[in-house]
């Protein structure tokens, strides 16, 4: 049977269709009906865009890496140091010797124990860490540790990516790519062994948000073993669950918490009670360091006695306003916001700010607010502390007349002043959920775990003006009034206004179907 022959008329396109429509219709047929018109980012995608960061980064601090003792790099000019090699040299681990046991090290166990993996590694490779070596030699060997702890700290990096993913809900795209493309990522990420400690707080947040407190508490009690910062979440957590009557939950993630971090510290503790003690105290002896408004105030002749001391009051104070928020807020705070929070205030207040820092920042950051343009504010403030700070200690921002350099301070007062300023807009998203871009979508909270859904229990508030109360079998406090107390029959949980779509709402396909699931 012979097909019917069609004429393809020589003139223009048919409605609805163009010339590469119709080319690309020839080449591959029509289009099915998932087909859309816009780039989807999906996993793949972002785990991609993730690895070419981390190459920019393997590719920035190349040129700071040391072949030849006898020719010298300057890190800090170049503004690509890293403390990884460094600290191998100068700590003796290219001598054989072991962190906290005769080795000092100023940082939480379970860092250390990354550290010492990445050595052993290192020495499995064919290094011979012993006294004696030239320094050729040693210069090799941190050479091959530095390679060591990049690809483990590669693989945190992707983890944390596909953590975010996980957790961002809806909006998972964008919360993940906010940390695979961030420019923070591509400058600071070896800096230091932060992501260690980073995606252990983000595997956290991710198993609470999976309604396993136990598997949570267990990665809290490893995080808080490698950084102190995430210690500061469970308190706005506890906060969380008591306005939900949540308790129990909380009750089973921090106990576990509590001895898993016990676990991990034991062993050296009992191997070097000194080694153990010397991360405590050599921070409680710890002055005013680079980064910090006491390091500025110091520079710019203004003498603070203590800043630890003051750093613990305005922390303790901001803890404070933080709780009133979580209390005062017509709605149950999402976890993601108040974990933004708390770490947010530590890091202004606290005696010293590393670059690296940005990175405990980033990913909350991203679950609290994940919105371009916010992320885009934090990371322009971020790079531009990045360079300050480099060009503080090379002294290239020095002016002709020896004076000091105010670029550095102005870079600090930049980045306190946006820390401060996402501080206000995840708290106004607090007070006014119908602003919240996460909410909008209709979700609760995607890393609530127990919290997610749940029915507000204690609150203190102001009732609007106005509202409409509902029949109860109690009686609607009057208007203006507090509420403060059992809130089980008081349902006046505002509804979320959807709003315009965002710019980076990826919307429909042209079939209609949400891209974002």
């Amino acid at each position: 049977m012979t097909a019917p022959t069609v004429t393809v008329p020589a003139g223009p396109p048919a409605e609805g269709g163009s010339w590469s429509e119709i080319m690309l219709r020839r080449l591959g047929g029509p289009l099915g009906r998932h087909a859309g018109s816009r780039l989807v980012l999906g996993p793949a995608v972002v785990l991609l865009l993730a690895t070419m960061s981390w190459l920019l980064l393997m590719a920035h601090q190349a040129s700071c890496r040391q072949t030849d003792p006898n020719s010298s790099v300057n890190a800090i000019a170049r503004m690509c140091y890293t403390d990884i090699p460094v600290l191998y040299q100068a700590r003796g681990l290219s001598e054989g010797k072991v962190v906290y046991v005769t080795a000092p090290w100023e940082y939480p166990v379970l860092t250390g124990g990354f550290v010492d993996v990445a050595r052993r590694i290192t020495d499995f490779l064919g290094v011979t860490a012993t006294p004696g070596l030239s320094a050729q030699q040693v210069l090799t060997n941190a050479d091959i540790f530095y390679s060591v702890c990049a690809v483990l700290l590669f693989a945190s990096f992707l983890a944390l990516v596909v953590l975010q993913r996980h957790m961002g809900g809806k909006r998972w795209w964008a919360t993940a790519l906010m940390v695979a493309v961030a420019p923070v990522v591509i400058a600071e990420g070896l800096i230091n062994w932060d992501l260690f400690a980073v995606v252990l707080t983000a595997a956290a947040l991710f198993a609470w948000g999976r309604k396993r407190p136990y598997v949570s508490g267990i990665f809290f009690g490893l995080a808080i073993a490698a950084k102190l910062y995430p210690l500061f979440i469970l308190g706005p957590l506890l906060l969380l669950c008591l306005r939900s009557r949540r308790l129990t939950d909380f009750g089973k993630l921090l106990a576990t918490a509590a001895v898993t971090w016990i676990a991990v510290n034991a062993p050296v503790f009992f191997a070097s009670p000194s080694g153990w003690m010397y991360f405590w105290q050599f921070n409680v002896d710890r002055g005013a360091d680079l980064g910090s408004i006491w390091y500025v105030m110091s520079l710019a002749g203004i003498g603070v006695p203590d800043p630890g001391m003051w750093s613990l009051i305005l922390m303790m104070l901001g803890c404070l306003g933080i709780a009133a928020l979580i209390f005062l807020a017509p709605r149950r705070p999402r976890v993601g916001q108040v974990a933004f929070l708390i770490v947010a205030l530590f890091l202004i207040v606290n005696k010293v700010y590393s670059p690296q820092y940005a990175l405990w920042v980033l990913p909350l950051l991203a679950l609290a607010r994940p919105t371009w343009r916010e992320w885009a504010i934090f990371n322009v403030a971020e790079i531009a502390y990045y360079f300050a700070i480099w060009g503080h200690l090379a002294g290239t921002l020095h002016p002709g007349d020896g004076g000091p350099d105010r670029v550095y301070w102005l870079a600090v007062f930049l980045r306190i002043g946006v820390s401060l300023w996402l501080m206000i807009v995840v708290a106004n998203d607090m007070m006014n959920p119908a602003e919240d871009v996460v909410r909008e979508d209709g979700v609760d909270d995607p890393i609530g775990g127990p919290l997610d859904g749940a029915r507000e229990v204690w609150s203190l508030r102001l009732v609007a003006a106005g509202a409409d109360s509902t029949p109860s079998p109690v009686v609607a406090p009057p208007t203006g009034s507090v509420v403060y107390g059992p809130v089980d029959d008081l349902d006046d949980r505002p509804v979320p206004i959807p709003r315009r779509a965002l710019p980076d709402d990826p919307g429909p396909d042209l079939d209609g179907h949400d891209q974002s699931q």
